[in-house]
């Protein structure tokens, strides 16, 4: 992994949400300037997430640590100013911003991480509370409002408490069955 001619894993710190541009200017100064036997490696640690946004499954892709770049790169002569000029980098996680290295048991963790999180598939985002009234926009009791009394993750179900017949009746709903009122 990083035992090549010295190269360790570096943290990079970045205005957050620019990571992605971080690591593409990155990549091009490294194809432009031929770096590629100095820096091997750029990654942004990601996870897949659902999202449930007026009742549409939106699948997103979240950073796992926002505002940090990883970078595996051999850090001689001009390497470190190259990475540190980069527009949207601030500087290199160390003491007083001088590059330190990441212990190898870390950089192993994290990489275990990004290994687990991609087999993981994608998580799904709760935007539901217990207690939050919603609308059923789908089935059979389509548009009853109603009141979460419960929430089944495994299932990724809702039990809702509606109003039916001057009744309240509870109904066990996907949550792609609802949408917050």
């Amino acid at each position: 992994m990083s035992e090549q001619s010295g190269k360790k894993w570096y943290v990079v710190r970045a205005i957050s949400g620019k990571e992605k541009k971080v690591k593409e200017y990155l990549e091009s100064e490294i194809n432009r300037l031929n770096l590629q036997d100095f820096i091997s490696q750029i990654l942004i640690p990601t996870e897949k997430v659902f999202q449930i946004r007026k009742g549409k499954k939106i699948s997103k892709e979240r950073n796992y640590f926002p505002g940090y770049v990883l970078v595996e790169a051999e850090l001689t002569g001009e390497i470190p100013h190259i990475i540190k000029n980069v527009p949207d980098v601030l500087n290199f996680l160390g003491t007083k911003g001088s590059p330190e290295p990441i212990r190898e048991s870390e950089v192993k963790r994290i990489l275990g991480k990004v290994d687990e999180l991609a087999e993981m598939g994608e998580e799904v985002n709760i935007p539901f509370i217990v207690g939050e009234s919603v609308t059923v926009i789908d089935g059979p009791f389509n548009s009853f409002s109603g009141i979460i009394e419960d929430i089944n993750h495994e299932k990724k179900k809702l039990k809702v408490m509606v109003k039916i017949f001057g009744r309240k009746t509870p109904l066990e709903l996907g949550f792609m069955q609802v949408e917050k009122e």
